[in-house]
């Protein structure tokens, strides 16, 4: 899969679309601190650089104009990872191709307990950005190719609906 950052005219629902209150209490489940950053202040922890969200430890960082689906995978990335690993994050989490599926699947899973965003609506935003899979898009992926995905986060009993 490819998630190279694509043109900024893109149109995908952003933190500053949604309740900031909706997404940080969803984190705070996954013991995640959500952090407001200011308009063109640069993001702590961002691999890919603005508008993308940051992560250090267990913190996630996104400014109003950070896309949904940037702000679920990052913090995906450390809602996968045994706490010990999660401490040492800083801006780059995969350890491996199979945590990144897995990364990739639950942000689709968690963006429906995200009020006004919900999987499909995250789903086209990933096909939008430029996330790539084999099948085409990102629903034909969670919906007929991502097994592996499903088990490695069951095996660590993570959510995969």
């Amino acid at each position: 899969m490819n998630t190279e950052v694509v043109a900024a005219d893109v149109q995908v629902t952003c933190v500053g679309d949604i309740r900031f209150e909706d997404a940080a209490a969803l984190l705070a489940a996954h013991q995640l601190r959500l952090h407001r950053v200011e308009a063109a202040a640069p993001i702590p922890g961002s691999y890919w650089g603005e508008p993308e969200a940051g992560i250090i430890g267990s913190d996630v960082y996104v400014r109003d104009d950070t896309p949904v689906h940037s702000m679920l995978h990052e913090a995906c990335h450390l809602i996968v990872l045994p706490p010990e690993r999660r401490a040492l994050v800083h801006t780059d989490a995969t350890d491996s191709v199979p945590e990144e599926d897995a990364t990739c699947y639950l942000q689709i899973v968690l963006a429906a307990q995200l009020p006004g965003v919900g999987s499909a609506r995250l789903m086209q935003d990933m096909d939008a950005w430029g996330y790539t899979y084999r099948l085409g898009s990102t629903r034909a992926w969670f919906e007929q190719d991502a097994e592996d995905a499903r088990a490695w986060l069951a095996e660590r009993g993570l959510p995969v609906a």
